[in-house]
Formats: C-alpha cells, sequence, structure tokens
C-alpha cells in the first residue's frame, strides 16, 4: 500500500467514525441551525462578488469541478454572482492545468468552457456587476424562469454542444418548482457527474424558519429529490446522453464535510 493509499484510507475511516456518531452529527446539526438564524452563509464572497453558501458546501463544490472536469456547469439562480465566480474561476483553473499538462500556451478568452446561468430577476446592479468582472468570458447569463419551457430550450440546446456537464440548482425553494427543474436539467448531467440540489437542508429546519417564504418543511428541495429519484426508480428513464439516466445521493460528500445546506443534494449520476 502506498503513502497515498494509506491516506485516502485514513480518511474514508475518519469519514465513517463522523457519520456514525451521534453527538457529532447532532451537535453539527444544532451549530447549522443557529448559525442559519445568524445568516451565516450571507458572510462570504468569492473573487469579490457575495456568495450566499456555506463554506463547507463551496469546498465539496470545489472538489467536485477537479474530479468531473466539466466543460460545462448550468447553474440555475444568479443572486449577487458569488456562484458564478467561483464555477468560472474553477474552470479558468482547468483551462490552466490542460494547458500545463499539453505544454500549450492558452488564451484564457479562447476557452471552450462555460458557465450558464438563468435566473427570473437578473437585477440591473448585479448583471452590470458580473459583465464588468474578469471572469466574464466565461459566463452566460439568460433572464427568466428556469422551468419555463423556452428557457428549458434554450439550455438545452446550448448544452448540446458540451460533453462534460455538472448542473447546480439554488434559484426557487418551493418542492413543485425544484422538481420541475430536475425534470429539466438533471437529464443534461453527464455520467460521472452530479446534480446538485441546494437548499435541501430547509426539510430539517425549524417549522417556523422559512414562515415568510413560500417554501418550509414538506415543500422544499429534499422532499423535491426524494420524489425525484422515486420517479426514476419506478421506470426506466434516458439522459440528454441516450443513456439510462439513474442518480445516487453520494452520502460520501455530506459525511464528510458534516454542515451542509444540501443533505441528501448531492446526486451523483452513474
Amino acid at each position: 500500500m502506498t503513502v497515498c493509499d494509506e491516506h485516502a484510507k485514513r480518511i474514508s475511516n475518519n469519514i465513517a467514525q463522523m457519520a456514525n456518531d451521534k453527538d457529532f452529527q447532532g451537535l453539527s446539526n444544532i451549530w447549522l441551525r443557529e448559525g442559519v438564524r445568524y445568516e451565516y452563509p450571507l458572510n462570504f464572497s468569492w473573487l469579490g462578488r457575495p456568495y450566499i453558501q456555506i463554506p463547507q458546501d463551496i469546498y465539496a463544490l470545489q472538489e467536485i469541478i477537479w474530479q468531473v472536469k466539466p466543460d460545462l456547469i448550468i447553474e440555475t439562480g444568479i443572486a449577487h454572482g458569488g456562484s458564478l465566480m467561483m464555477s468560472a474561476s474553477m474552470l479558468a483553473l482547468l483551462d490552466y492545468c490542460d494547458a500545463v499538462e499539453s505544454c500549450q500556451h492558452i488564451d484564457p478568452l479562447q476557452t471552450k468552457r462555460l458557465v450558464l446561468a438563468v435566473d427570473i430577476d437578473i437585477r440591473n446592479h448585479n448583471r452590470s456587476a458580473i459583465e464588468a468582472h474578469p471572469m466574464r468570458h466565461l459566463i452566460k447569463m439568460i433572464q427568466g424562469s428556469s422551468i419555463a419551457s423556452d428557457i428549458v430550450d434554450r439550455v438545452n440546446l446550448i448544452a448540446k454542444e458540451y460533453s462534460r456537464i455538472l448542473v447546480c440548482l439554488d434559484s426557487n425553494h418551493t418542492h413543485d418548482h425544484v422538481l420541475a427543474e430536475l425534470e429539466a436539467y438533471a437529464p443534461l448531467t453527464s455520467r460521472g457527474s452530479y446534480c446538485i440540489v441546494w437548499d435541501t437542508g430547509i426539510e430539517d429546519m425549524p417549522a417556523d424558519f422559512s414562515k415568510d417564504r413560500p417554501w418550509g418543511k414538506g415543500n422544499n428541495p429534499k422532499t423535491a429529490v426524494w420524489e425525484y429519484l422515486r420517479s426514476l426508480a419506478s421506470g426506466i428513464r434516458t439522459g440528454a446522453d441516450g443513456t439510462t439516466l439513474n442518480f445516487e445521493i453520494d452520502h460520501q460528500i455530506e459525511n464528510k464535510i458534516v454542515i451542509t445546506g444540501a443533505p441528501d443534494g448531492f446526486l451523483r449520476r452513474r
């Protein structure tokens, strides 16, 4: 066994022990619940743009992008654009690494990789900031409802030009909306890649957590994920690539980062 193998085994053992430690899991859940009360996810940014996400989830996404090496990342929900900057900067790093491995000079403006983002309301100040950012050449934004048929058609048309696709869903968090997004965009996910559904943790929050929002317990991204996976299990479905569409929840990710806003939300296409 090599040193790397030993390190990987140690990590695997650590993750398994954390997953089985009910006290540690409970403490982490309490921390997450109380952190959200203080709007903890609002505190962070990526390359200067606010990124409304828990840092552990950002780190998990970084690992997923490096593993999958997508040439297209589809995101629903833009907000201030921090998630777009994170995705775009990771794609830029992938381009850089490709150039180093091939010993070729790269023109950063000639990349074929893309972050394709959809939002029903891209506010002018956010659009202006994103379009003025150095990562702008890696980003294409579409304004409109992510589940509107014309928007879905536009995204599907663009996706046909790419082979390794990662999907991140983070817009309206109601059950019906997220389920419709899963039906529309999960089939675009490449085999071995992920469809990540953010904010599934709403289901685990206190009942009054979302009292001023249209979502809450029993009506949120996690319940949509559960229904979508049940529908896949009930019959053979086909992905955009023409092969059988199967997803599994990658519990290894959430067991590793422990504190996450996306329990049951890291869906890996088999």
